[in-house]
């Protein structure tokens, strides 16, 4: 065993191995690594038999399963579960883009709605680290071209959304910079000469769908509310919701399906619950803006629609067509249930309705009592049974139910 270096050799020691050019090794500090980031709370526990000796393999049942401890509510033990998959050099959640921005809204809908502000360093954190360029595969399969855009405009406009969550928890006036950015970007794809108007998908202009147009009714609605004077931008959002709709996206059911066909028709492709959301919200975000009661209105026929109808439930719980029978969800139907739950609990408080205020008590009930696991896991289906999916894509949506009351 080497002996302790003491006084004179101890500092000479150090200033060897800080000199390269004697044979040393300098220890360079990355600032940014270095930065500490607070971890989630109640880290999973168990509790196992005492007196085996320090390196023994422990017998199988001699320790109990994993689980965390109680939380305050079901809500924060959802949102502690979350940040065990954030990661929080890159500042996101690997790997998924849009997923992200969803999963961003919906810890920031949580603090909002709590008064939890713990999580609350994840805003900005994800927001320096992310609002540079990256190259194709590192963010997603699309290059990141800075300020949050890329060719996907749907994934644009979700942290368009984000972002305006975050000013409205934080009054911090770079995140509505950046919103209203992301709407100008987005705008560009705003094309009256093709069907009248809406937004295109993708920079390609290949499709116009429901996803796209109810994130931009959504967000010029909530650019307008929050800038003060403006008309520019009061005006794109009555077009929007004017257009979308008389553009034949919501169906004799007054359910909303995918999309248009080339001649502006709509395609008949699956109903999703975030398109039935997505719509409710930017109904109602352009009614706040206008006070006209017949977008109100509208989207309360959404929702009674997507309460109530076979399409998007089965008995009173959210539920995806991939939900059902031996089908899986890709990762982007993970989130679809959160997305529209987070909707309707904003018309909810628009109107006081004890329909839409049961409708989202009796999902929270369920994602808690049938699809949570002991670590407080949500998983894909709601109601319960298998096979199940989980990850932090689920575990957000699941999120978005619990706090939805």
């Amino acid at each position: 065993m080497a002996r302790p270096l003491l006084g004179r050799g101890r500092e000479l020691a150090r200033r060897l191995l800080a000199r390269p050019d004697l044979g040393g090794r300098r220890r360079e500090r990355d600032p940014d690594r270095d930065v500490r980031h607070p971890r989630p709370a109640r880290p999973p526990l168990r509790r196992c038999r005492p007196g085996l000796r320090p390196g023994r393999t422990r017998p199988a049942g001699s320790c109990t399963a994993w689980a965390r401890p109680p939380a305050p509510d079901r809500a924060a033990a959802a949102a502690d579960a979350l940040m065990y998959s954030y990661d929080p050099y890159p500042g996101w959640w690997p790997s998924s883009w849009w997923n992200s921005a969803a999963t961003l809204t919906a810890l920031i809908e949580y603090a909002t709605r709590t008064g939890d502000r713990r999580y609350d360093w994840v805003i900005a954190r994800t927001f320096d680290r992310n609002k540079g360029t990256f190259p194709a595969g590192e963010r997603g399969t699309d290059p990141i071209e800075g300020d949050f855009v890329s060719r996907a405009v749907d994934d644009s406009a979700w942290w368009g959304l984000a972002w305006v969550a975050a000013f409205d928890h934080t009054g911090d006036p770079r995140y509505l910079a950046m919103a209203t950015t992301i709407a100008g970007y987005v705008h560009q794809f705003w094309d009256p000469g093709t069907c009248g108007g809406g937004v295109w998908w993708d920079r390609e202009r290949t499709y116009k769908n429901a996803v796209t147009s109810g994130l931009y009714l959504r967000l010029t609605a909530s650019v307008h509310r929050r800038t003060p004077g403006d008309t520019l931008w009061l005006g794109r959002a009555r077009a929007a919701a004017d257009w979308y709709l008389a553009s034949g996206m919501v169906n004799a059911a007054n359910l909303v399906n995918d999309g248009l066909t080339r001649d502006c028709r709509n395609n008949g492709q699956p109903v999703w619950t975030y398109n039935q959301g997505l719509a409710i919200g930017g109904l109602v975000e352009t009614w706040r803006a206008t006070g006209e009661t017949r977008l109100l209105d509208a989207a309360k026929r959404l929702a009674d629609a997507g309460t109530t109808s076979p399409v998007l439930t089965s008995d009173g719980v959210l539920t995806e067509r991939c939900d059902v029978g031996q089908n899986a969800c890709d990762d982007n139907q993970k989130q679809f249930k959160g997305i529209f739950s987070r909707y309707l609990a904003d018309l909810a408080a628009a109107t006081g309705s004890p329909a839409y205020q049961g409708f989202a008590q009796r999902q929270a009930d369920s994602v808690w009592a049938r699809d949570r696991d002991p670590l407080n896991r949500l998983g894909q289906r709601w109601a319960g049974g298998s096979p199940n999916q989980l990850d932090w894509r689920t575990q957000a949506s699941g999120l978005g139910a619990l706090t939805a009351v």
